[in-house]
């Protein structure tokens, strides 16, 4: 049997699958990561307890499946967080800088006022915004002490994205090398030249001799070491980013077609025939790179999965799936409206200034109106962004495609399906990470057809809110999102609740 291994490091979870040649899971491990919140907008994780979490989900994974052994490797990952270590031990320097993290805010102010906001954007297609890596990648290196190239070369540090730091320590630190979807998300990478761009790695103060070589997605990257837990020698064949892997697992590759991904946050993903100049609030990016540059229009929201733990933790519950089961005693929010803008808002608003917030609370307001409030303010946030990548565009997405651990909510899926105003195409398994990377890489090696697989099977959600009754509560949400970005919002129908 011809196995693929897939491994998928998340923020606060890392999977490993073993997904057989029709594509279909024979065993699976996971293992948590953990996450710490040193300061306000500082958001840490520790690169050594990540690559325990992969040792640790590989090696239930294969005892799971009784012997069957790997061909292959493929990786998905996080986006945007940063490592940095010795490249000649292996040991990390600092913290890894979470894709959440804000740290850098002041810095991107900074720059946005020398006018590097507007080149970022037209090079790379995204925001100056801290979220990104590459003023990351300057605040760990200054932070160990190494501003300037010729202190970083002495030094032997690397610095990179956490797919390059799975790949150096798979191969047993023989291959230094980044995957170009992830690249196209530190603000360095020029998507017309597929590569770092000189003016960019000045301007954050990031040497070249410090960063990954940037590879095509499925381009191989090396092969495995003696690791103890996995067998040597097995190709690293695909490494996709977590969000371009479920886009690639739910077919959607053609204007018209898109995905949302329900994480710690959320990715809407829409693909494009051509790196255009982006509209407002949304960013253009690599989904990836094969035979050919496939790019997308992409939203990304900072809390969702979070906002519902976070809600589920203030409720006293034990975990985010019990909002659901709370909110069967509710109709609707009674006017409440939660903005989880715990470190600002990302997507379309990229205010970082945003703080979070519940409005419309009275006397009435219960359990059940704050969990349902919960759920509406991920979908709420979806539909913000699917919104936006339809501004300007000739082809809407007709039906939204959903993947990620939240979809597992049928209470989220009909109110995402509600203020969409569309269907809900929802998959079939959670773990489209994992398997659209590990498709890649069966495609890869010559074990499948080739092309992208289409966006078949998953339950159908149908709309089923009025029109008159969805334009009020968006416009309620629209109200409570501009009071959260400090704007004075008088009384008035469209804030006066559901």
């Amino acid at each position: 049997m011809d196995a693929v291994l897939s491994v998928d490091q998340g923020t606060t979870n890392t999977k490993a699958l073993l997904v057989d040649a029709a594509g279909v899971v024979v065993a699976r491990g996971s293992a948590p990561v953990g996450v710490t919140f040193p300061r306000p907008g500082w958001v840490e994780q520790d690169a050594a307890e990540i690559w325990r979490s992969v040792r640790s989900a590989v090696r239930d994974c294969l005892d799971a499946a009784g012997g069957l052994a790997p061909v292959a490797v493929a990786v998905s990952n996080q986006r945007e967080s940063v490592v940095a270590w010795e490249r000649a031990t292996g040991k990390p320097i600092g913290p890894v800088l979470s894709w959440q993290d804000a740290r850098a805010a002041d810095r991107c102010d900074r720059l946005a006022r020398t006018g590097l906001g507007d080149v970022v954007r037209r090079h790379t297609g995204l925001p100056l915004d801290p979220m990104f890596s590459a003023p990351k990648m300057a605040w760990l290196l200054e932070s160990a002490g190494l501003s300037g190239p010729r202190a970083t070369e002495r030094s032997g540090v690397v610095v990179g994205t956490v797919d390059a730091w799975l790949v150096w320590n798979l191969t047993g630190g023989a291959v230094f090398a980044c995957e170009a979807g992830n690249a196209s998300r530190t603000l360095l990478f020029d998507l017309a030249a597929l590569d770092w761009r000189e003016d960019l790695l000045d301007a954050f103060g990031v040497p070249r001799t410090v960063l990954p070589e940037i590879r095509a997605s499925d381009a191989g990257f090396g092969v495995t070491a003696d690791l103890g837990f996995l067998p040597a020698g097995r190709p690293v064949a695909a490494v996709l980013a977590d969000s371009h892997a479920a886009l690639y697992q739910q077919g959607c590759r053609l204007p018209g077609t898109g995905k949302a991904t329900y994480g710690t946050g959320s990715s809407v993903m829409a693909p494009v025939a051509r790196p255009d100049d982006p509209r407002a609030g949304i960013a253009t990016t690599l989904a990836w790179l094969t035979d050919a540059p496939t790019y997308a229009r992409e939203g990304n929201i900072i809390a969702s999965g979070a906002a519902l733990a976070w809600m589920a933790q203030s409720l006293g519950l034990s975990g985010a799936a019990d909002l659901e089961q709370v909110a069967k005693a509710a109709d609707d929010t009674g006017g409440v409206h939660f903005v989880p803008a715990f470190s600002g808002l990302g997507a379309p608003y990229w205010d970082r200034s945003a703080t979070g917030l519940l409005t419309g609370l009275t006397g009435g307001t219960d359990r059940a109106h704050l969990a349902l409030a919960a759920l509406e303010g991920v979908a709420h946030q979806v539909a913000d962004v699917v919104e936006a990548i339809e501004t300007g565009t000739e082809a809407a997405v007709e039906v939204l495609h959903a993947d990620g651990a939240a979809t597992g909510s049928g209470r989220l899926m009909q109110i995402q399906a509600d203020l969409l105003g569309r269907p809900l195409r929802v998959a079939d398994a959670p773990d489209a990470s994992a398997l659209g990377v590990a498709t890649l890489a069966r495609q890869a090696l010559g074990l499948t057809g080739d092309g992208v697989p289409e966006a078949t099977g998953g339950a159908l959600v149908e709309p089923l809110m009025a029109a008159g009754v969805r334009a009020s509560r968006r416009a309620g949400w629209a109200a409570a999102v501009a009071r959260s970005r400090g704007a004075v919002v008088p009384p008035g129908p469209a804030t006066a609740g559901d």
